[in-house]
């Protein structure tokens, strides 16, 4: 019964992980409180995971990363990237692949994603590259980097302490890189390869093209004198070019009919172009109202700026809206339009129109991660904007960090930290809270950077411990391990580990990596012990494999380039395909060479702890 439970767990975590709608951090712990009501966990095992060192460390770690941005160490390399553009668009995508990775190694990728995101569409702009040729070669050169250390991905951190917790070692240092970076110089081979071929070119030769190929959503209101009162919907369309969605007209939805005589403070809800939506803000007779108007002298000519800013992981607008945030007020610019990824974007166009959620403006919808915002302002809030850290300024200004003369102070302290703690001179968790105070302390980033961090990361690790451990405990991954072992009789113990290596890539897309991972690695484990192999080629199978989910743009890299690289779903599948095909095959050879299948090959196992003997499983 208690298997059937867990089970009906990992469903359910499935289903809610696929809904965008749901925030991860809301669906991460309702798992956790299933498995408390059920009984499948006690409250203390099922918290557990949310006071572990690792989840301590991974917390600290992507503060320290704040520090790294701050100081400019990421920028500082970005800027020097156009120089290889001299030798032609592939040498440059190679270099800057090389160098994404290079700190991806140590660095979480989502956060060395958001840092070299601007960076990689100014150098491209500069060295006249697309940015469809660029930006998912980015997502993608950070992802290989991971796989080169521990420190790499959150992923790798979470899965050595759910070893340890299974009685077995923990992942060393660079225990993975035997593997993990000739699947990344590999890997970027491929997609310097394959990119030029099969990546779109979706965007002209400069910033002021490329804006225009991005459709925006907005909102326009006729005011009650407007000269449009009394006219036919199909004259202001038609005439301006302009794409109306619909209508909302006493909260009541109406269809965008060419014949529709217009009223006053009737809300038109238009989708465009970035030089539509400003012809809709210049013309007299209809206001654009996504949020608050500035006056006009705030918009003057001379002082005033066009941006196109993405939300990144650890902004403080995830989940809130510009309602909410009292966005124009705090920040001083205004939200003409908004872009998302095309899935969330018809989603949006039936919540605008009153047909799902009940009706709601623009104003009143809560941002997610990799939505674009098309904003204008004073050119002087657009350096407060980018050092707040609330947004990714992705074009219309040239912005610095500030704090150049700390980067190798901060290089010092990060590293720093990660040697200590890696040595055992102290805990990882105290060795990356000491990092992290000594960068505030001596002003690599101030404070309130530093705490800007992604916290669904944080809630997403601890919840998926919890679930790893009911299925441990309850004995769910004994019993798929038992199934999952019989495939070994038609081709042995490698083509199981291919399985469960395509099964964790699988689940990827829907449930984040770290979860992918610590829902198989117990199967993983208990297959192995059925076969009677060493699990450790296993768990690291499993470990790797997880960093493999390149065929859809669901991965959190992929998010942030999705909007500002102006690609569809069909583009990561051409290139992801090929490139998941290439290192599972390499994956499926490597592996078993570097961690032999043969028991007595790793280290022996150490005594479990205590709180994992407290349930039997049940048959």
């Amino acid at each position: 019964m208690t298997i059937a439970i867990v089970l009906g767990v990992v469903v359910v975590a499935l289903v809610l992980f696929s809904f965008d709608s749901l925030p991860i951090e809301v669906s991460s712990l309702v798992v956790v409180c299933l498995l408390a009501l059920t009984g499948v966990l006690t409250p203390a095992q099922a918290f557990e995971g949310f006071s572990n060192d690792t989840v301590i460390f991974i917390f600290t770690l992507l503060a320290m990363t704040q520090g790294l941005a701050s100081t400019g160490v990421v920028q500082l390399v970005g800027q020097r990237l156009s120089f290889f553009a001299r030798f032609g668009h592939q040498t440059f995508v190679l270099a800057m692949m090389v160098a994404v990775a290079a700190f991806s190694s140590v660095i979480s990728n989502t956060v060395t994603t958001a840092a070299f995101l601007p960076v990689a569409i100014g150098a491209a702009q500069r060295a006249k590259v697309p940015k469809s040729k660029v930006l998912l070669p980015l997502a993608y050169a950070s992802m290989l980097g991971g796989m080169i250390f521990l420190y790499g991905t959150s992923t790798n951190l979470v899965m050595s302490a759910a070893l340890q917790r299974m009685g077995l070692e923990g992942i060393g240092v660079a225990e993975l890189a035997p593997v993990g970076l000739p699947l990344a110089l590999i890997g970027m081979l491929v997609v310097v390869l394959l990119g030029p071929l099969l990546l779109p070119s979706r965007e002209g030769q400069g910033a002021m093209e490329d804006w225009t190929l991005r459709d925006y959503l907005t909102e326009a209101v006729l005011p009650p004198d407007s000269r449009y009162v009394g006219k036919e919907l199909g004259d202001i369309s038609e005439g301006l070019g302009l794409r109306v969605i619909g209508l909302v007209r006493d909260g009541e939805a109406l269809p965008a009919l060419p014949g529709h005589r217009l009223r006053g403070d009737e809300r038109l809800l238009i989708e465009g172009n970035r030089e539509a939506i400003l012809r809709v803000k210049d013309l007299r007779g209809i206001e654009i109202r996504p949020d608050v108007r500035l006056s006009d002298a705030e918009l003057s000519v001379k002082d005033s700026i066009l941006i196109e800013a993405s939300v990144p992981p650890d902004s403080p607008l995830v989940g809130r809206s510009l309602k909410e945030t009292l966005f124009m007020e705090r920040y001083g610019m205004v939200a003409l339009g908004l872009h998302r990824k095309p899935a969330i974007q018809r989603v949006t166009k039936l919540q605008l129109l009153g047909r799902t959620f009940g009706e709601r403006s623009l104003s009143m919808l809560p941002l997610s991660v990799g939505d674009v915002l098309l904003l204008r302002g004073a050119r002087g809030k657009v350096d407060e904007l980018a050092r707040g850290g609330s947004l990714t300024v992705l074009g219309g200004h040239e912005y610095q960090p500030p704090r150049y003369g700390k980067a190798l102070l901060a290089v010092v302290l990060f590293l720093g930290a990660l040697g200590v703690g890696s040595l055992g001179v102290v805990p990882l968790s105290v060795a990356g809270l000491t990092g992290m105070l000594l960068m505030i302390a001596t002003g690599c980033v101030d404070p309130r950077s530093a705490f800007r961090v992604d916290w669904r990361v944080v809630l997403l690790i601890g919840s998926m411990m919890a679930l790893g451990l009911a299925m441990e405990v309850s004995g769910a991954g004994h019993f798929l391990g038992d199934h999952v072992a019989k495939l070994g009789t038609y081709g042995g113990p490698r083509m199981v580990m291919v399985l469960l290596m395509l099964l964790t890539i699988i689940l990827s897309a829907p449930m984040s990596n770290q979860a992918a991972a610590l829902v198989v690695l117990p199967v993983a484990l208990n297959a192995a012990q059925q076969l009677g192999v060493d699990a450790r080629p296993f768990a690291m199978a499993v470990t790797l494999a997880a960093s493999c989910s390149f065929i859809t743009p669901l991965e959190p890299s992929c998010v942030l380039v999705y909007g500002p690289g102006h690609y569809r779903f069909t583009d990561f599948f051409r290139l992801g395909t090929p490139l998941t095909a290439v290192l599972v095959v390499i994956l499926a050879v490597a592996v078993p060479w570097v961690w032999p299948l043969e028991k007595g090959a790793s280290p022996a196992p150490v005594e479990r702890r205590p709180v994992v003997r407290q349930l039997t499983p049940t048959p």
